[in-house]
């Protein structure tokens, strides 16, 4: 069954990348041996930008690297068990993946086997709407499981019994709310049923696995909503039970905050919004997030400080300032688009005033800061009379010391 439709993909960028015509050819699209598949063809079909392209191919992994090296294009055997080689086209990476089905899964893992049949491949593959595949030459859309009719209805839809589906990849629950939140409109009450049944599945998911598609989620289009109905349906008590309906809340109340200020959604504020500043640790930890994803988890909700938008800034860095500003709901409006500013003076400066090298220096460059900071960032010049006043001063008090001592 070819799957064979009258729509076409629209003109996009993406379709213009050097070398994707040759690598369509070497691989015999012409001949309906090779297709764009998944999230290129989905979001041009859309409107959206594309940021990855896929080509799916009837060909074997090592005949696709033959033929890869044959035309000089090189091939980087980025998955050659799972039947992916990456073509690299000027810098460009592009995924080929031969057509595949299942033999075996276990929740986390699949064991497939090569196939020629587009049909079998699509019906592997999670959602319909990603089980679209075009004809390089033509832009002809084929559709085996109703995935242009769910698309124009902005439904995700799983291919097949959504309960087995999940079954097959536990993954697929939190890939299910997230393209909702991208995409969808209406929900799709079977597979969400079929998630809230089997939500104690995600336990058995790495953590890693699971922050990256919670992170992903919490900055799609409709996370507020879709995470409210997450947790009214316990679809994350098994794996984050820090996360409840206030957690929602501070969620919509940050949403509502950066977009009136015109930051751009964040997963990691997003992050520490949604779970109690008590747990974020604990929660960071479990995640297994980087070191750094979990200092910032930590510190956004240790409130404005008393210094001022830019003295936050230029302490806790503008990132975490906006954080921790947005989060207690102040104004950050100061700090988009501020550059940390570099203090114009250095302790060599101090020395040439006549101050010791050594700790006086060091307590003057401090005083020098702190004055400067409050006076929010002056010229060099007026940094200068504030480096006059503290090196004198400083001069004349180890003089008074000195003089006590003798």
């Amino acid at each position: 069954m070819s799957g064979a439709t009258d729509t076409c993909l629209p003109p996009a960028d993406w379709r213009a990348l050097p070398g994707l015509d040759r690598l369509a050819a070497i691989l015999g699209a012409a001949a309906g041996e090779a297709r764009f598949v998944g999230g290129a063809v989905r979001d041009s079909l859309l409107g959206l930008p594309v940021a990855d392209v896929d080509l799916a191919t009837r060909h074997a992994p090592e005949t696709v690297i033959a033929r890869l090296k044959a035309a000089g294009i090189r091939a980087v055997p980025t998955g050659v068990a799972h039947g992916t080689v990456t073509a690299i086209l000027d810098g460009h990476p592009v995924e080929v993946t031969t057509l595949r089905r299942d033999v075996s899964t276990d929740g986390r893992h699949a064991l497939v086997a090569f196939t020629d049949d587009w049909r079998e491949d699509a019906a592997r593959r999670d959602f319909t709407i990603n089980a679209l595949y075009a004809d390089p030459d033509s832009g002809r859309v084929h559709d085996y499981f109703g995935g242009l009719a769910d698309l124009a209805a902005r439904r995700v839809r799983f291919i097949g019994d959504p309960l087995q589906r999940i079954a097959e990849d536990h993954l697929r629950i939190l890939r299910f709310f997230r393209f909702h939140a991208r995409f969808g409109d209406a929900i799709d009450d079977a597979g969400l049923d079929a998630c809230a049944v089997r939500a104690n599945d995600l336990m058995a998911l790495s953590r890693e696995r699971i922050a990256a598609e919670l992170l992903k989620l919490l900055v799609a289009r409709a996370a507020v909503p879709v995470v409210r109905l997450m947790i009214a349906r316990s679809i994350l008590v098994a794996v984050l039970p820090e996360i409840d309906a206030a957690g929602v809340e501070r969620l919509a109340r940050l949403a509502e905050r950066e977009a009136a200020a015109g930051v751009a959604p964040d997963p990691i504020r997003r992050l520490a919004a949604l779970v109690p500043a008590a747990d974020a640790e604990a929660v960071g930890a479990r995640l297994k997030l980087s070191n750094a994803q979990r200092k910032r988890l930590v510190a956004a909700s240790a409130g404005p400080g008393d210094e001022g938008p830019l003295a936050l800034g230029y302490r806790a860095g503008v990132e975490s300032a906006i954080d921790r500003l947005l989060l207690a709901g102040a104004d950050a409006a100061a700090l988009i688009g501020w550059t940390t500013p570099r203090l114009p003076i250095t302790g060599g400066a101090l020395v040439a005033r006549g101050l010791a090298k050594g700790p006086d220096v060091a307590r003057a460059l401090r005083a020098i800061e702190t004055q400067w900071i409050a006076e929010g960032f002056p010229d060099p010049a007026r940094v200068d009379q504030i480096a006059d006043a503290v090196a004198s001063a400083s001069i004349s008090s180890a003089a008074g010391a000195s003089s006590g001592r003798a």
